[in-house]
């Protein structure tokens, strides 16, 4: 009738069933099912309430299920289904047939296309935003909305739409409301774990006080950055190219004001007017290999630049990888503005 990995219990079964249906499945909800119709669902808080409840591991999970459900018709389209998902938080969404029979649960892989990646990604997040006073008074610059959507917010889901499931978060200014708002990361589709510095660390300082268990090539971003930049290409791009650090570069281009003259001695051999330069910059994404972070751990606050000098000193590859004309660094007002769209 539906997928045989669909976490599924019926209301008599209990509680210590339904944790290892929700456990095998390695979803968020299990679902309770009696004559092929849902009539609720559990969520790990929930059987985890119904423990504190005094319920007990052997009590039926009818007793602690959630009578109250969102779900959706088979007839919905994926678009319409992403949106439900997204603006309720749900990484799991039933469908149900006219008379709540349960055909099929949608998931937001699923959905999205996306298969879970083994690589981790540290972003970072604790600078002071002192060009974005008064505005950072009291906020994180990462936390600064951007289409009615903290900044962070829309890295870490554009992160886990692309298949991250690990993330670290490099805090140290505000730190405490960045954590309340994204806690352990479950809500968001992924793992979050902090990193707290306790004095500016920078890039390399950054990636130093990681643990010891990453094994993949790891994508390191800054916190204020409003980009839409393929992140699960620039890590197959490093990794096929063999580099220790791949640098994600976007263009940027200078106009001069003036004419510009060529002169050779006293006279005028030529006229450019308002000439536009353009040079490849740092977008302030990047993507390292595993050796790199234990190089750091010594060292203390580090700067990216000194990452990358060290291996090209060590003559290890240093790529690049074009992120685009979709990025916007999230650094002075003209470019808050830029990318809420009032410049």
């Amino acid at each position: 009738m539906y997928r045989s990995d669909i976490p599924v219990v019926s209301p008599m079964d209990s509680i210590i069933q339904g944790m290892k249906a929700l456990d095998a499945a390695g979803l968020e909800i299990v679902l309770v099912v009696e004559d092929s119709k849902l009539v609720g669902l559990m969520t790990d808080g929930d059987l985890r309430r119904a423990l504190l409840s005094g319920l007990g591991f052997e009590g039926p999970v009818g007793k602690a299920m959630q009578t109250r459900f969102t779900w959706v018709s088979p007839e919905m389209n994926r678009a319409e289904v992403l949106d439900i998902m997204k603006a309720r938080g749900f990484k799991q969404i039933p469908i149900l047939g006219p008379n709540m029979e349960l055909l099929g649960l949608h998931t937001i892989d699923d959905l999205l296309g996306t298969k879970p990646r083994e690589n981790a990604a540290l972003i970072l997040c604790g600078g002071f935003g002192t060009r974005l006073h008064p505005i950072t008074a009291t906020i994180p610059k990462p936390m600064i909305l951007v289409a009615g959507r903290p900044i962070l917010e829309r890295i870490v889901l554009h992160l886990v739409g692309s298949g991250f499931r690990k993330i670290f978060l490099a805090t140290h200014y505000l730190s405490e409301i960045i954590e309340a708002h994204f806690e352990d990361g479950k809500k968001f589709g992924c793992s979050i774990e902090y990193i707290k510095e306790t004095v500016p660390m920078g890039t390399g300082g950054a990636l130093g006080l990681l643990p010891p268990s990453i094994t993949s090539p790891l994508l390191v971003m800054n916190g204020d950055l409003v980009t839409n930049f393929d992140a699960g290409r620039m890590i197959d791009h490093h990794t096929a190219s063999g580099n220790m650090v791949t640098v994600g570069y976007s263009t940027h281009i200078h106009e001069v004001p003036f004419g510009v003259l060529d002169l050779q001695g006293d006279r005028v051999y030529g006229w450019q007017e308002k000439p536009r330069v353009s040079f490849p910059v740092s977008a302030g994404v990047y993507v390292v290999d595993p050796a790199v972070p234990p190089r750091l751990r010594p060292l203390g606050p580090t700067p990216i630049t000194w990452v990358v000098d060290n291996c090209l000193s060590q003559g290890e590859p240093v790529g690049v990888f074009p992120i685009g004309d979709d990025w916007v660094d999230v650094g002075r007002h003209e470019e808050l503005k830029k990318a809420r769209g009032d410049a």
